[in-house]
């Protein structure tokens, strides 16, 4: 297990793991890499472009959940991966949740959105909107882009995602606010920890695993291997002040993953 010291938590600064070695072939996992993104072109096009226009019209934009589950779970095995999710127990199936995740992989999207166990909406970058027919089926299912450079939008999504969870949505948010390299885990933003205490919904601590070998920021290659995705006991934020005790949510949050990634695989 890879010791965390509880001052550089506290200082939520950048933490560095043990990275697992990838097995099997590299020429494999390239061709896996490129035959991933073929896969996912096709989804995009073939299902995902009529799916949306046919739901458009018939103003049924949320039955795009289903399809979205199933075109998650045919990319993840096509680039080889499999999803083993641990801690569901955890949670209650009445309760609405603000998610906070790790982030290092694009594989990782795919698993907290559609392997949590309920309908969430989800916060991603900007520049997935420019994305064809990716982009037009984000606001399908609840996902807000946002635009970090421009306060005023950042606000304004954050506002969006209150509303949805007020529609009794939980949320999902990367709270690194990008994808990390291999073994790192970054500072933490703010934002989902407000979402959480704007909303009095509880932090779910996720903690997702291998990702990074399998599929690491700043690769080309798709490594066969078995996704963790660790969903850690909720952290209460009924009553806390924002001014007063967001610090030492984001800390506790921050904690709780910091020790799961630290764990032997």
């Amino acid at each position: 297990m890879t010791e965390i010291p509880p001052a550089s938590i506290a200082k939520n600064e950048t933490e560095k793991f043990r990275v697992t070695a990838p097995p099997g072939s590299p020429f494999a996992a390239k061709l896996r890499y490129w035959w991933s993104w073929f896969v996912a072109s096709s989804l995009l096009l073939f299902v995902a472009t009529p799916a949306l226009l046919f739901l458009w019209l018939i103003n049924r934009r949320l039955w795009l959940y289903p399809l979205g589950a199933w075109g998650a779970r045919v990319w993840l095995r096509a680039c080889g991966a499999s999803v083993t999710v641990r801690g569901a127990e955890n949670l209650d199936p009445n309760q609405t949740y603000v998610f906070a995740s790790n982030h290092r992989s694009y594989l990782d999207t795919a698993t907290l959105f559609f392997y949590a166990g309920r309908k969430m909406g989800l916060v991603a970058k900007k520049e997935l909107l420019k994305v064809p027919v990716l982009g037009q089926g984000m606001g399908f299912v609840n996902i807000i882009a946002i635009d970090r450079s421009d306060p005023e939008r950042a606000v304004a999504s954050m506002k969006k995602a209150r509303d949805f969870m007020d529609q009794g949505f939980s949320f999902g948010v990367f709270v690194e606010g990008t994808r990390a390299m291999p073994g790192e885990l970054l500072p933490f933003k703010k934002g989902a920890f407000h979402l959480a205490m704007q909303t009095d919904a509880p932090v779910v601590p996720v903690a997702i695993k291998n990702t990074d070998w399998m599929m690491g920021k700043g690769s080309a290659f798709a490594y066969r291997g078995e996704i963790e995705m660790v969903l850690l006991p909720p952290i209460d934020t009924a009553g806390l002040s924002e001014k007063e005790d967001l610090t030492e949510l984001l800390r506790k949050t921050r904690a709780a993953i910091a020790e799961e990634l630290g764990r032997e695989r």
